[in-house]
């Protein structure tokens, strides 16, 4: 697998107490559901995978689901963290809140920027459906790691070069099992992934 669970941009972390934010319990919610069916969690190995956001009102800031945060059952306003700034070129991200910024913090941000009307994004695993998505849906280059700036430079071809703005979904074909859906609301992101199984 090509999840290493690890950060990959340099993250300045600003530690402060966790916070109820607008939209918490709907993502929180859809995220719960993500993990019983699979497309969060845990691998064998002990490394988490997936996470959710949700922008901050008119900006581009977004809350997101903790690093390493996958394999639990639950999560609380202390397991999400807001975004509030980002240099792709210069690989970094910083954060306010109680925990580390997901991995994938990175790849939210530029789908946020890329598409004003976007307010939910969920990245999520699941290998069968991956593989039926695969250049079947906008998909990112194979030689394109996640989390770097080549990704992020990745999403902006995509909606300059794919109908990815319309469809909402993309696959990462550097990624294994990695796929990305956004929406105007984190129960309209997750119909999305349910269309793509075919079961919405």
């Amino acid at each position: 697998m090509s999840e290493t669970g690890y950060v990959k941009f340099r993250c300045e972390h600003r530690i402060l107490p966790p916070e109820e934010f607008p939209g918490f319990e709907e993502l929180n919610r859809v995220r719960s559901r993500l993990r019983e069916m699979g497309f969060i969690g845990r691998y064998p190995n002990g490394i988490g995978f997936g996470n959710v956001s949700i922008r901050v009102g008119a900006t581009n800031e977004f809350y997101i689901s903790g690093t390493m945060t996958g394999g639990l059952e639950d999560l609380t306003e202390a397991h999400y963290t807001k975004v509030v700034a980002w240099d792709f070129l210069q690989n970094r991200v910083q954060c306010a809140g109680p925990i580390q910024a997901s991995s994938e913090s990175m790849t939210h941000a530029a789908i946020y920027e890329q598409d004003a009307t976007a307010r939910a994004v969920l990245h999520v695993h699941e290998m069968e459906l991956w593989k039926r998505l695969l250049d079947r849906v906008p998909t990112t280059r194979k030689d394109v790691e996640y989390g770097t700036p080549e990704m992020a430079a990745e999403m902006g071809r995509l909606f300059r070069e794919s109908d990815v703005r319309e469809r909402r979904i993309l696959a990462m074909a550097g990624h294994e099992e990695g796929i990305f859906v956004f929406g105007g609301t984190p129960e309209e992101a997750f119909g999305v992934l349910m269309a793509a199984r075919g079961i919405a």
